[in-house]
């Protein structure tokens, strides 16, 4: 079972621009946080800025950065993790994550590409979170990755997954779909991986949809509507740890925002039913 130590609660969503104008009362009481990508709002001013500070001040929010790229060879970019813990303090943002895999190499390449699972990479990748936890002051988390192909591969992926986690000592993003499309594309069993993640390293849950290239191969692109399996393995994510916050992630061809709350309204309905169980347990364990 989790701790409940979480920096957020209940069901989010991610915060797009195009959303900032039709939000209401409402919305703020069926979303209790909202996710943000700093790259897309750090020195952003005029109607946006304005309207994105008095949303930050409104509601909680949590940060799930694009550009770190944890895994690359070239060095950190300091002076970006510098401006992000001005953003940070600045907007009051309780938690900040980033994806185990790497997206630049001197030069941006534009897709989210695997780490080896090698020992060697183990070490690497844990040394530039602790930095990057030392310049920030905080502990961040970072997200279980999709991937298509394992170059140089040591070891399992969940073995490489809580090594990092271990010797860094950060938290994880517990990304669901990514589990059952690794699962599918590599063929394991998604409900063995997750029995073996660290319940007290998760600080909260992304769900999202995908698209099924073939019976065999699916590809990550938080672009279509959550899959029954996908809520399936949230509910026995919740069976296994408690009921962690959920976030719901939809980054491309984003529906009304109606479609997306009906899907928020689900993880609110799961959570529900897991907590009633769970306390159920207790009052006659």
């Amino acid at each position: 079972m989790s701790n409940n130590n979480y920096p957020v609660h209940g069901a989010g969503l991610g915060l797009r621009r195009t959303l900032l104008s039709s939000l209401d009362d409402q919305t703020a009481g069926q979303v209790n946080f909202w996710e943000i990508a700093p790259e897309n709002w750090m020195g952003v001013g005029g109607y946006y800025g304005n309207k994105f500070r008095q949303f930050a001040e409104q509601h909680a929010l949590i940060c799930h950065g694009l550009s770190l790229s944890i895994g690359s060879p070239a060095p950190l970019d300091e002076a970006f993790l510098q401006k992000l813990k001005r953003f940070l303090k600045a907007h009051h943002v309780r938690h900040y994550s980033e994806h185990l895999s790497y997206c630049s190499d001197n030069g941006h390449l534009y897709d989210l590409l695997p780490i080896p699972f090698t020992e060697a990479a183990v070490h690497y990748v844990a040394g530039r979170i602790k930095r990057v936890q030392d310049i920030l002051e905080q502990r961040i988390a970072i997200e279980n990755a999709s991937y298509y192909a394992v170059p140089g591969k040591e070891m399992e992926e969940i073995d490489f997954v809580n090594a990092v986690l271990d010797e860094a000592d950060c938290n994880l993003l517990l990304d669901v779909n990514n589990i059952y499309v690794n699962s599918v594309n590599h063929g394991y069993s998604a409900e063995d991986y997750l029995k073996l993640l660290p319940a007290e390293r998760i600080s909260y849950i992304h769900v999202a949809g995908h698209y099924n290239e073939a019976d065999d191969l699916i590809i990550d692109t938080h672009g279509a509507n959550v899959i029954d399996p996908v809520w399936k393995l949230l509910e026995k994510t919740y069976q296994y740890f408690g009921v962690i916050p959920t976030l719901l992630e939809r980054d491309f061809n984003i529906p009304p925002l109606t479609e997306l709350l009906t899907e928020v309204d689900t993880i609110h309905t799961l959570q529900t039913k897991w907590k009633m169980q769970q306390g159920n347990l207790i009052q006659h364990g």
